[in-house]
């Protein structure tokens, strides 16, 4: 039976199809959508709670502990983590990537119903985002002026822009650094309040009840219906002045006379600066499972169309926008594609040296590429970095089929056969190895598809993408190629060839002639042949074991993310202070292009003693460091700073893991006694800081914060006609920056805030000038029933599913490969900790760990898989174990290789071993299939038939060789956007 005869004789018909898969390919890369990598998002939740003024403990134990109950019972919750600080809870759901994030978000949102009568009294609703809080945003705007006040920029920024965004189709949330959001802000002097004998609860009621804005009705007429309105809202600060509270002989006392009354900002404890200059920083998260190039596009479009509304003194400055280096890196991978393409075709021209020859095979490339395309937007696949590799990758394969049909149709023609007869003959001898090798190679990766978690999404675009071009290469081959070969190659064996194809000849009959001898020499002592093979795979494995392990490579996208912080108890002036110490630094490093800064608890910072710096750098090609070196080389610089610490970190290409911490690599810690935990992380930091090859070793652990205790004497209390609840009540309208009423305004709402003078809310004494109304009417001096003390307790309360933990987080100093600190941390861990508690890697150290048994079980299964498909093909038990034979030479030319140029074991490493699997299995199965068929057909013994099919299948196996060498050489010299996790790859 020969597959390709009907093509052969139907030249019309073949060359139509081809046509239209043409067609349809080129209409889908059009309309293929792009990204950096597949999407590999986990389904992410984030749910917050607020409680102004409520204590780390009273959040953890009043809020987090009565929604994480309630959440543990969701069906897919894969992680749950939680931190609680000052008047604030965030819980972290991150869900099984199988998981429905639109179905998980309906069942979050039932959970909070559920919850809500279990939550204490004055409590914001707890909301929800589909959105990985420790996700990098793909955009930032930075809005600056050089005239307006801030607060009325920030009302560009939040009211305007952040929230128009956040309606766009794919953005998650707007973060909102530096906010200067509008607010009165009330600040009262006890002194004041004592001569007068006035409660500060009074003066919170009676502004609570001077500023209304009620619905006031409708007057019916005769002959007319009239709108009531009255003027009960208050404005501005001028307006609440005049706001009488009480009445002291016979005389009105006003706000004004107890204090300031300002115009001022709801957060005066946060900032931010573009490059040095006070700015409204915006920061774009785009939801999980969206597509970042298309959400950023769209972004872009609605920005355009509010700047121009915008008043001339502001300007929107971006800062970053991660879909340029998104399509920068996609471009280089198509210039790295069409590099390829050309080698591989150099190549064919070379072995060949004809033209007519060289472009039958070489259109098997294009045809197989834009083939795949049609497959790819029907799969609802993207061009991104991973689909393109393998397309790139699949050059070096794609082109093996059409080779050994074109190698074998010319061997026929040489023997004197004419091209019909001779595309006929050789289709039919060559058709069965050609559908056995593109069969087998394609079983290389059906076992990515079954690879779970993290790298299994991630590769499985990658393979379905390369099996399905190897699949229409291996169609074309068995079509299109044979059918060419028919109609347009013509023999040469009579024509006087040029020195160039004499001089190619005669190289290639030496090399064939060393070949035979040296063959010749090994058949001749195949004891030793064997006991070499065997040398070779036990050296395999020595060096699978010692070579480094690693993950996914670093990156170099121009953007590097870095935390600040001082300690614990650390005034918010002294942070913008030493914040700006660093911000200098940053700023005269040549190798940053813009940069923001921020301090202040909001967003990611859950402390006043953290700061956020995000920088910007230069393009690759305008500066010798990469993004790792500057890292190295600005963090020398920064800890010069004194008494604040920096941690940068290079964001990584996928976000693993939904919690937030200051270096990349996270060991988590947990236990239901915190009066062991707290003292054992203590002790393994000190101990992970000697590590050596760890740096910016650091923990969420905050529990030295300065606090003041107000310890209340019930009975003196109840006897003076006050309730522990007044007195609380009392403390939050002092030092809360308490919201006491709200202006509305038809865009937005504004805060009326009450607080002391700073000047007494930095004064323990102040404590004391305090009054509370009692139930009989008199004023009771807080330090009649309450007694002051000072101690140290908790900033942040940390949860991991229900328990106490807390996170240490590292990163890697140059050259250390991750599997090496993941097995110094736990003999660390084992050496330091008590039994009770218990330990575990987390977000992109947890990927790995699970990622290291999955892919040697991958290994493995892709063998037996190709044994399996072989050993049908064949009819053979034997025949599959004779191909996979060449398998630990490969593996050790990989492993050494890596090892030479020293090179982790990464993801994309091991990929390229499992591609070089498939390249040693096809070259094996051109060598026994003919052999074979000789022993079948000629009556050869096996001696005599590999000799002759070694001999007779060296120029298509050099060819296929070169050409898959061609293929990855591009990846493995590669240089540009994403070439470092792509080098690996090419190398192995």
């Amino acid at each position: 039976m020969n597959i390709s005869e009907l093509f052969i004789r139907r030249p019309v018909m073949t060359t139509l199809v081809m046509v239209g898969i043409l067609i349809f390919g080129i209409v889908a890369y059009r309309l293929l959508p792009v990204s950096d990598l597949p999407t590999v998002d986990y389904p992410t939740i984030s749910v917050s709670a607020s409680l102004p003024g409520a204590s780390p403990e009273t959040m953890a134990a009043a809020v987090a502990t009565p929604l994480e109950k309630q959440f543990s019972t969701i069906a897919g919750v894969d992680q749950m983590s939680s931190t609680s600080s000052q008047g604030s809870t965030n819980i972290t759901l991150q869900f099984d990537l199988n998981r429905d994030i639109d179905a998980a978000a309906q069942d979050v949102q039932a959970a909070i119903s559920k919850t809500l009568n279990q939550l204490p009294d004055g409590i914001i609703p707890p909301s929800y985002q589909k959105v990985d809080p420790s996700a990098s945003p793909i955009l930032y705007f930075a809005l600056t002026t050089s005239t307006m006040p801030l607060p009325q920029l920030d009302e560009y920024a939040e009211t305007f822009l952040a929230q128009r965004i956040s309606t766009v189709a794919g953005v998650a949330q707007v973060q909102v650094y530096g906010s200067r959001k509008y607010a009165v802000r009330i600040q009262l002097d006890p002194q004041a309040l004592a001569s007068r004998k006035i409660g500060i609860d009074e003066v919170a009621n009676a502004v609570t009840s001077g500023n209304v804005n009620l619905p006031t009705g409708v007057l019916w007429g005769t002959n007319k219906a009239y709108t009531v309105q009255a003027n009960g809202q208050l404005n501005d600060a001028k307006a609440y002045r005049p706001l009488i509270v009480a009445y002291r002989n016979g005389a009105p006392v006003r706000l004004g006379d107890l204090g300031q009354v300002l115009d001022d900002v709801q957060d005066s404890r946060q900032a931010s600066w573009y490059s040095g200059t006070p700015a409204i920083v915006l920061a774009v998260q785009r939801q999980p499972g969206t597509n970042t190039v298309a959400v950023a596009k769209a972004v872009r479009e609605a920005m355009a169309q509010m700047e121009a509304q915008f008043p001339p003194t502001v300007k929107v400055n971006t800062l970053y926008d991660r879909s340029a280096s998104i399509q920068e890196s996609v471009q280089d991978v198509k210039f790295t594609l069409f590099l390829t393409l050309c080698l591989v075709v150099m190549v064919i021209f070379i072995f060949l040296r004809n033209l007519s020859a060289t472009v039958i095979p070489s259109l098997a490339l294009p045809m197989s590429l834009v083939g795949t395309f049609a497959v790819m937007y029907l799969l609802g696949y993207s061009l991104d970095n991973l689909s393109l590799m393998a397309l790139t990758l699949s050059v070096g394969f794609v082109v093996d089929d059409a080779i050994v049909m074109l190698e074998n149709i010319v061997r026929h023609m040489e023997h004197g056969e004419p091209p019909l007869r001779a595309a006929l003959n050789g289709s039919r001898e060559i058709g069965f190895t050609i559908l056995s090798m593109t069969l087998s190679l394609v079983a290389v990766f059906i076992p990515i598809l079954f690879l779970g978690g993290l790298i299994g999404r991630l590769f499985h675009e990658f393979a379905v993408t390369i099996g399905v071009a190897i699949l229409v290469s291996g169609v074309v081959s068995l079509t299109l190629t044979p059918m060419l070969c028919s109609r347009f190659l013509r023999s040469h064996g009579g024509e006087q060839h040029g020195r160039f194809y004499q001089a190619t000849e005669r190289a290639f009959q030496r090399s064939l002639d060393a070949y035979r001898r040296s063959l010749e020499w090994v058949m001749q002592r195949r004891r030793g042949t064997l006991a070499f093979s065997v040398l070779i795979l036990v050296a395999t494995m020595g060096l699978a074991v010692i070579i480094p392990k690693g993950f996914i490579p670093s990156e170099d996208t121009g953007r590097i993310s870095g935390s600040t912080e001082m300690a614990e108890g650390a005034s918010f002036a002294t942070m913008v202070e030493h914040q700006q110490r660093v911000a200098a630094i940053v700023q005269a490093d040549p190798n940053v292009q813009d940069f923001m800064s921020s301090v202040g608890a909001g967003g990611r910072n859950t402390t006043v003693n953290q700061g956020r710096i995000f920088m910007h750098l230069k393009p690759r090609s305008e500066r010798k460091l990469s993004a790792d070196e500057v890292i190295q080389e600005l963090g020398r610089k920064l800890a010069t700073v004194p008494g604040i610490r920096v941690y940068l970190q290079n964001p990584p290409a996928i976000n693993i893991g939904g919690r937030v911490s200051k270096s990349l690599y996270q060991f988590t810690l947990q236990s239901p006694d915190i009066a062991t935990l707290y003292p054992a992380a203590e002790k393994l930091l000190a101990r992970m800081r000697q590590i050596p090859g760890l740096q910016d070793v650091t923990s969420d652990l905050q529990i030295k914060n300065p606090q003041v205790n107000v310890q209340i004497d019930r009975d003196r209390a109840s006897a003076l006609g006050v309730t522990a609840g007044q007195i609380e009540q009392a403390l939050y309208n002092a030092y809360g920056s308490r919201q006491v009423s709200t202006i509305y305004t038809p865009n937005n709402q504004y805060w009326v805030v009450m607080e002391l003078l700073p000047q007494y809310q930095r004064d323990l004494s102040a404590l004391n000038m305090l009054y509370i109304h009692s139930s009989t009417g008199d004023l009771v001096p807080l330090a009649a029933v309450a007694k002051v003390t000072s101690n140290l307790g908790p900033s942040t309360i940390n949860h991991s599913g229900q328990l106490p933990s807390v996170t240490l987080s590292f990163n890697l100093a140059p050259g250390v490969a991750i599997g090496d600190a993941v097995a110094r941390v736990q003999r660390a861990a084992q050496e330091v900790l008590p039994s009770t508690i218990s330990t575990s890697f987390s977000g992109t150290a947890q990927a790995f760990q699970q990622a290291q048994s999955g892919l040697l079980w991958l290994l493995v299964l892709a063998i037996v898989v190709i044994y399996i498909v072989l050993g049908i093909l064949y009819e053979s038990f034997v025949h599959p174990l004779t191909i996979l034979s060449g398998l630990p030479f490969a593996g050790f030319g990989a492993l050494l290789t890596l090892f030479i140029f020293r090179m982790e074991l990464s993801v994309y490493a091991f990929v390229g071993i499992i591609m070089l699997i498939g390249l040693v299995k096809k070259n094996a199965i051109m060598m026994i299939d003919f052999a074979i068929e000789a022993e079948r057909t000629h009556g050869k013994s096996a001696h005599e038939a590999i000799l002759e099919a070694c001999t007779v299948r060296f120029r298509p196996i050099m060819m296929t060789t070169m050409a898959a060498l061609m293929g990855t050489l591009p990846i493995a010299l590669g240089a540009g956007a994403w070439a470092e996790s792509r080098r690996p790859l090419g190398v192995a």
